[in-house]
């Protein structure tokens, strides 16, 4: 039997290392990986994986939020991977959920293929979403809470966003947008190869974008939080969102409060 896996982790050292202790296993397949939550639920719903690595703290959609999006399907097998402290590995524990604490050790990952295994050669739909859902209600009972809100909330934003720049029409998948930048009345859309000008104000924009991946973090800068790498503080109460193009985008301390939720 061949495993078919998907890793989610919004650190390409952490997936480039669990990809390497993976080889080891000759029956588990990795068919895609994933920086983000939003695109992790995409991506599961239409390979449907046996396995899932999944990496609890992303900024935007975090782990407990792919699991949410996946309650209307029937959702793989879900190997944790965390750095979440005692308490959250004992409700783990205790509801029979895989998981694996960071940085991963190859005896324990050994360990776990043997019950994803089994888990697989006995695994029932119907089972695997309650015990999902016993996670959320012990981890993150406000995630479980809110569960049908938060995807119909996801639905009501732009998914593609036409842009006429330079002759030519542009249709830019939302969630390649690393940051935009404010110049008067049109806007600056960057994304991982490419630079576009849209004729629409900060304010237009910001309507159509889901405000949980995509913040205003300065009066010119809107960034997407999956594509935030690292924090760097600056001086006085600001500090810069080094993001996955390498870009620099200073917060200004009116809009700290974005920062906040990096901090865990």
């Amino acid at each position: 039997m061949t495993i078919r896996t998907i890793i989610v982790d919004d650190e390409k050292l952490a997936i480039q290392g669990l990809m390497l202790r993976l080889e080891k296993f000759p029956d588990v397949d990795v068919i895609e990986t994933c920086a983000n939550g939003r695109e992790a639920i995409r991506r599961i719903k239409t390979e449907k994986p046996d396995l899932v690595f999944l990496d609890i703290q992303m900024p935007g959609f975090d782990g407990f939020s792919v699991v949410k999006g996946l309650m209307d399907v029937e959702p793989p097998l879900i190997v944790f991977v965390t750095a979440y402290q005692e308490h959250a590995v004992r409700a783990f524990q205790a509801n029979a959920v895989n998981y694996l604490m960071k940085p991963v050790n190859e005896d324990e990952l050994a360990d776990t293929m043997e019950r994803v295994r089994t888990r697989l050669s006995e695994k029932g739909a119907a089972g695997e979403a309650e015990m999902l859902k016993a996670v959320l209600t012990e981890v993150a009972p406000d995630a479980i809470e809110a569960m049908p809100d938060d995807i119909e909330h996801a639905n009501r934003y732009e998914k593609l966003i036409n842009i006429k720049d330079r002759g030519q029409i542009f249709r830019v998948d939302v969630d390649s947008i690393e940051r935009i930048e404010a110049a008067g009345d049109y806007m600056c859309i960057y994304t991982a190869d490419n630079s576009l000008i849209l004729r629409e104000t900060m304010k237009d924009l910001e309507r159509r974008l889901d405000p949980r991946v995509f913040q205003r973090v300065h009066r010119s800068w809107i960034v997407n939080l999956n594509q935030v790498r690292q924090v760097k503080p600056h001086t006085n109460g600001e500090c810069f969102l080094v993001l996955e193009s390498g870009a620099d985008v200073k917060v200004s301390r009116s809009y700290r409060d974005v920062v906040a939720r990096f901090v865990h």
